[in-house]
């Protein structure tokens, strides 16, 4: 026999209206909840076996009771779960909460509920208004000009969450991509250089390059680096790909950064273009908003991606439109996985 404590939350019949939006309004508490979790280290604490709210409170620090409430919240979104004895085991989705998940999300809850995002979230309505975004307003400099210079953690938060999500999706772009015809690839933007790193890991022969950002590359993939078991044929170069594109190659790789303000993507695109020249194969790899399986994710951070840097999400329209406007011809569009599509182009003689 089942009893409430162990049921499948998300079982039975959905909640009237009138509930589900009292739900929704308190959306933040859930988030700090999960947050509250990531940062207390609930997850890594507990184990393969259930156990006691005591025991776990005594391993990560807390006070039994509110852990306990706090563990309560969780479990009705399926994160952990209560047993019948009042002990707690882990969940699908509370073992992604670990550190040393290999497909961890640790980080990227720290970086979506990090102590700008809950100064920014409630100026949504003037973001609306206006089609800026409010970080400028809130902090008096761009964003990650604010994160690097004066939110230090924060931008360790984020600089970890990046590696976590390249890490784990560019075993997909590799295994995706056929660039068996082509002799070299750059990773445009690249952070520290997974992708990269996985397309020469697939293919042994071929030279690859990493443009980003100089406090980004310095800290790129060991496998990259002097050492490493790729360095033989790889290129480093800092630089910001807004401003120049100093990288030649047969296949050029952009993942996730043509997200800022139309005139910085149609930059990108142009210094790209100008850098591979005619025949030039270019890979944009992007979340979508109109993307189903991801709408929920993909959505809640084009409106984050609004408030901090005054960017978007793209639909496939709008990618379509930016990389055709920029010159490109579109060979092929195609997923990734659950929340990442490919836009596999040429750039016409």
């Amino acid at each position: 026999m089942t009893t409430a404590s162990t049921a499948d939350p998300t079982a039975g019949s959905a909640p009237p209206p009138s509930m589900r939006l009292r739900e929704l309004a308190f959306g933040a508490a859930c988030a700090a909840a999960l947050r509250a979790a990531a940062r207390l280290g609930v997850a890594d604490a507990l184990g393969d076996s259930p156990m006691s709210v005591p025991d776990l409170a005594a391993a990560v620090k807390t006070e039994p009771k509110p852990l306990r409430r706090l563990l309560r919240a969780l479990s009705c979104y399926g994160v952990f779960t209560e047993r019948e004895d009042g002990t707690f085991a882990h969940s699908d989705m509370s073992r992604l909460l670990r550190e040393d998940d290999p497909n961890s999300l640790r980080y990227i809850t720290l970086w979506c509920t990090e102590p700008w995002t809950w100064d920014a979230w409630p100026l949504l309505d003037e973001a609306v208004r206006t089609g800026g975004n409010v970080v400028q307003e809130l902090y008096g400099k761009e964003f990650f000009q604010y994160l690097n210079e004066d939110a230090p953690a924060s931008a360790d938060v984020f600089n970890r969450a990046m590696t976590t999500s390249s890490m784990q999706s560019a075993r997909d772009v590799a295994q995706l991509l056929d660039l068996s015809g082509s002799k070299s690839v750059a990773d445009i933007g690249g952070g520290q250089g997974h992708v990269v790193a996985s397309l020469l890991e697939k293919y042994p022969k071929m030279q690859g390059s990493l443009l980003d950002l100089p406090r980004v590359v310095e800290n790129a993939d060991p496998r990259l680096r002097d050492g490493g078991a790729l360095a033989d044929r790889m290129r480093i170069v800092p630089g910001d790909v807004r401003e120049a594109v100093p990288v030649q190659a047969d296949v050029y790789v952009i993942k996730n950064i043509l997200e800022w303000d139309d005139d910085s993507t149609a930059r990108t695109l142009r210094n790209v273009i100008e850098a591979g020249g005619p025949g030039t194969r270019v890979v944009v790899i992007e979340n979508l908003v109109d993307d189903t399986p991801s709408m929920r994710f993909s959505t809640a951070m084009d409106l984050l991606l609004l408030l901090n840097v005054g960017g978007a999400k793209h639909t496939t329209e709008s990618m379509v439109s930016r990389l055709t406007e920029a010159g490109l011809v579109i060979d092929n569009i195609s997923p990734v996985n659950p929340y990442l599509h490919a836009f596999d182009c040429i750039v016409p003689a």
